[in-house]
């Protein structure tokens, strides 16, 4: 799957922001983000890489997830137990994580009470929300079935 132009000229210029050149391994990176509903760690995105023998380093993926951060092309997930997860940014609506401390899985949610009760708390204490990160750590409720 391919990358808009804007895009790719928009990812250029935060390249060059830094001081690093828009590379076919760089451009490749990109493109994997942004055309998964996944979210992935380095190794993963690493791996999915090499799998379509994609040579890229991944001293490069971390460089370039740095970018892709930074600039709003990427989400990053510090999902608690020290790993970092990536996300695309793009043409993905706002959202927020529950995360299961036992399976690792990651379950996105949007409920507009919870951004309303934000919004309305900053309000109180005389500030307005201009980002958040609402990630909320969960275990499954286990349901006990009684023998006799």
């Amino acid at each position: 799957m391919s990358v808009d132009s804007k895009i790719i000229k928009k990812f250029k210029e935060a390249l060059y922001s830094e001081g690093l050149r828009l590379t076919d391994q760089r451009l490749i990176i990109l493109e994997d983000i942004i055309n998964s509903k996944e979210h992935r760690d380095c190794d993963q995105i690493y791996n999915s890489l090499s799998k379509r023998d994609h040579r890229v380093s991944k001293a490069t993926i971390y460089r370039t997830l740095d970018v892709l951060t930074d600039y709003g092309f990427a989400r990053k997930l510090d999902i608690g137990d020290g790993s970092i997860m990536y996300e695309t940014k793009l043409d993905s609506p706002h959202h927020d994580h529950m995360i299961c401390v036992e399976t690792g899985k990651i379950i996105e949610f949007v409920d507009d009470r919870i951004e309303r009760i934000q919004d309305e708390i900053a309000r109180k204490k005389g500030y307005k929300i201009i980002k958040h990160v609402h990630q909320l750590f969960v275990k499954p409720v286990k349901k006990w079935v009684l023998s006799y």
